[in-house]
């Protein structure tokens, strides 16, 4: 049975308030809450019961036949909304919003919250790590602006992006951001690329109004800044049925100030996971992160992915991190307070939104006890103190029981003395309970049957309850009232018994209910400080960064940079960081020398030998200096680089239909457009992906066009041998090489990078280390051998040819070619302008 089909004349007075409920929430799943449990009905039950593997039954709804119904205990829900949220839906929680043992006819329910992918508040679902941004993004036809917000920390971003699609999703995949907000009109092909290759949840909002809240756009006067995070804001305003007061004030963020990382870059250098296993452990980010907060791990992460390039505070962080080595001592009290502080930004964020329990209150108040014993060591670094919350510690301390329950409603969690009426209550409630402990044994005594006892159930309160064998033994002048008979025994009441029982339980349910008050009470004055905790909890973050730079210079050798504005490169004796920490054998540190005449180095050596490795080093040295960090090196002094741009390893793109060949010529093109004076390049093996002359071709004018036109800063690494000549062309260009030692056919590797170039690649060598059969290494090398010999014979052929081309010949030729422009022609007109060539050659 569908819903579509349902007459709500003839369901039940229940069924009519949930259809009507879901009426409005069409597209999403409606968890709507009954007693105990959370049911869904219809389409939502079927989908539900298939996604989460719950056993799908029926309902009696006042129809012919059972509706489609599953559900899931309440108690357990965020078990079941992490799988939904995780394969694409949305959910709406629809509560009960009175006593269902007070309220008169059906229970009055609301949806009290929307949860999405970008606004999930539980934070055992929403990774520590890591923020979970929701954005807005509108199209202005000459840029885009990407607004984004971090519900649970109440941070607000916004930021121009030129108008480039690939620019655009490079950030949105940087930031992992979890859903986008949009209006109905926005990009088609977008939205399936963010749906289809990102996984990323798409949601749509079209109100035209201006966030007005709170101070988020205090001072602000940027219109399409302010609408386009209207958007997100006030669709977060809906979706969460609350204030969300804690929303900080917008920060509009310049990427003009940052190092230009594109996602390529950042999954080619493997900056935050590895590219084979897509694990956080050992990237650059899992080795850097020695932080003891959740604030400063997602702090970094943040740095790593867009490192400054503002000369002053980078410096300023270099110092800082100096300073903390110098006072080790000082820096290892500073961790292990740092290690006390729970999460305040989160925290802080469920206060707002209305998900703080007690336990998070106690963690809230140990967390801000060990402010003064950080302030003693800021003192001593002469840095600014952090405020202190005396009052809210004291506030806490004095009002929630230590070992509170995480529920909210059923008591146990103000503390004895900080109301005296729920003192008083708890009085009743235990002298009553007390009452009960004697009165059975009382009992026993009174009427001599000693199998006696007092229970209590939800149905039927307390009672009586006598074993079967033994009901002869009760008589009329005990006063028991007969009220259930099981198998097995029978239950009696008396009198003074449900006098007590009323008592009891209404002293309970009033206990419960007032602590609850006194609760949201302190949580209101709580909502007080927020504004001053996320500040301070934003310092916090920096500190913990800073000691976990200190800490990782200490431990692995790194050293204190020098930034010169003279784009020059000297780094003498650098490492990869990761590699080193991960190889078992002893690492070989290689020097990275790019003085002011020279901006292009082209790297030759057989594969396997450390190319790969020791142009992700350059870019991995240059990233941390830009982030503040100390560097893996015996000396180093660097330029600040505006832009970083990456072609390292073998990809395909199945799923845009693009071959490994159009992948490399796109990220090409993208750097050789984009590149300016001060940026670094990292371009490895360009041109494989196509014939042999093909790829030289590209490469070489490559190489070229960056070494004349670009100037930047170029690490080139390639098996085209041919390409070594352009150092003797080109100013500007030097070449390097990957040492081996080679011994009667065998080679090792010796993974240092000296000056000059090689002009083999011992690809049959690295095939023969690699355990091929030794038949096809046999066959390798005979091939190998008729081809230089087929090649060397084509060689002579061309210089005979050379001798009878008469002066006219040799100045056609000459002028034909004058007119090639290699970086406008594209791999098919190559090869008809070589049939031309050869026609003209042979005239």
């Amino acid at each position: 049975m569908e819903r579509k089909d349902v007459n709500l004349n003839n369901v039940s007075p229940m069924m009519r308030e949930y259809l009507k409920t879901k009426s409005e929430y069409e597209g999403i799943i409606l968890f709507y809450r009954l007693g105990d449990f959370y049911e869904m009905f219809f389409e939502d039950a079927i989908t539900a019961s298939h996604e989460l593997e719950l056993t799908l039954t029926g309902k009696q709804a006042g129809l012919k036949e059972k509706i489609p119904m599953c559900g899931v205990p309440y108690h357990a829900v965020n078990i079941y909304l992490e799988k939904l949220i995780e394969k694409g839906y949305k959910v709406a929680i629809c509560e009960q919003m009175e006593d269902p043992k007070l309220a008169k006819g059906i229970v009055k329910r609301e949806v009290t919250q929307i949860v999405s992918a970008g606004t999930i508040t539980n934070t055992d679902i929403v990774n520590e790590k890591d923020f979970n941004f929701i954005a807005g993004i509108k199209d202005y036809t000459y840029a885009y602006v990407l607004s984004y917000a971090d519900l649970l920390s109440g941070k607000v971003y916004a930021t121009y992006i030129n108008h480039d699609d690939e620019n655009l999703i490079s950030q949105i995949v940087n930031l992992n951001i979890k859903e986008i907000v949009v209006e109905d009109n926005f990009n088609e092909k977008l939205i399936y690329k963010f749906k289809t290759n990102y996984n990323i949840y798409i949601s749509y909002y079209n109100e035209d109004k201006v966030f007005d809240k709170n101070n988020v756009f205090d001072g602000i006067e940027d219109e399409k800044i302010i609408k386009t995070t209207s958007i997100v804001l006030n669709y977060l305003v809906n979706a969460m049925k609350q204030d969300l007061s804690h929303l900080q004030h917008l920060e509009i963020v310049d990427k003009k100030m940052f190092l230009e990382l594109n996602k390529e870059c950042i999954r080619n250098l493997e900056l935050t996971e590895t590219m084979r296993n897509k694990d956080r452990q050992n990237s650059l980010l899992g080795f850097m992160d020695k932080t003891k907060t959740a604030m400063g791990s997602r702090l970094l992460k943040s740095y790593i992915i867009s490192p400054s390039i503002d000369k002053k505070e980078i410096t300023k962080r270099h110092d800082l991190v100096e300073k903390l080595i110098k006072e080790f001592m000082l820096k290892s009290e500073l961790k292990s307070y740092l290690y006390e502080i729970y999460d305040l930004e989160r925290l802080t964020g469920k206060v707002a939104c209305s998900t703080l329990n007690a336990r998070d209150m106690l963690q809230l108040k140990n967390s801000l006890t060990v402010f003064p014993d950080i302030n003693n060591i800021l003192a001593e670094l002469n840095l600014e103190p952090l405020e202190t919350f005396d009052k809210l510690c004291d506030l806490i301390e004095r009002s929630i029981k230590e070992n509170s329950p995480v529920t909210l409603k059923e008591g146990n969690l103000i503390k004895e003395g900080f109301n005296a009426e729920i003192d008083e209550l708890r009085s009743i409630k235990t002298n009553g309970k007390d009452f009960i402990s004697n009165f059975e044994s009382e009992e026993r005594q009174r009427t001599n049957i000693k199998g006696l006892k007092v229970g209590f159930n939800k149905v039927f309160g307390y009672f009586i309850e006598v074993p079967k064998g033994q009901i002869m033994y009760v008589k009329d002048e005990f006063q028991y009232e007969r009220k259930q008979t099981l198998s097995n025994c029978e239950r009696y009441i008396t009198p003074l018994l449900k006098e007590k029982e009323n008592m009891i339980l209404n002293a309970e349910d009033k206990l419960n209910n007032l602590e609850y008050e006194v609760f949201c009470e302190i949580k209101e004055e709580i909502k007080k400080y927020i504004s001053n905790l996320q500040v301070v909890s934003g310092k916090i973050a920096y500190l913990d960064v800073m000691q976990s730079f200190a800490t990782i210079a200490e431990e692995n050798n790194f050293i204190k940079p020098t930034i010169n504005d003279n784009n020059i490169v000297e780094i003498i004796g650098g490492r990869h960081p990761v590699v080193e920490s991960v190889i078992e054998k002893e690492y070989i540190d290689n020097d990275v020398i790019l003085n002011k005449n020279t901006n292009v180095l082209i790297i030759t050596g057989p594969n396997m030998s450390g190319k790969s490795t020791y142009m992700r080093e350059m870019g991995i040295i240059a990233i941390l200096n830009q982030i503040g960090s100390f560097v893996p090196a015996k000396k180093c002094n660097i330029p600040i680089f505006d832009k970083i741009f990456t072609r390292i390893g073998a990809s395909d793109d199945l799923v845009g239909g693009e071959s490994t060949f159009m992948v490399e010529m796109k990220e090409s093109a993208y750097a050789l457009k984009n590149a300016t004076h001060n940026s670094l390049i990292l371009f490895d093996e360009l041109g494989r992906g196509t014939s042999t002359y093909d790829g030289m071709s590209l490469a070489g004018a490559i190489i070229e066009y960056i070494a004349t036109n670009i100037k930047c800063k170029t690490l080139f690494s390639t098996h085209y041998h041919e390409l070594i000549a352009m150092e003797n062309k080109l100013s500007g260009v030097k070449n390097v090489h990957v040492t081996i030692a080679e011994e009667g056919g065998d080679i090792t590797f010796l993974h240092k990078v000296l000056d000059g170039a090689v002009d083999k690649s011992y690809g049959i060598n690295v095939a023969k280390l690699a355990n091929l059969p030794n038949t096809v290494i046999k066959r390798a090398n005979e091939l190998l051998e008729e081809f230089e010999n087929q090649n060397n014979k084509v060689e002579r052929k061309a210089q005979q040819l050379e001798l009878i081309f008469d002066e006219d010949t040799k100045d056609e030729l000459r002028e034909y070619i004058d007119t090639i422009n290699p970086l406008e022609v594209t791999p098919i007109e190559a090869i008809n302008i070589l049939d031309q060539i050869k026609k003209k050659s042979l005239l």
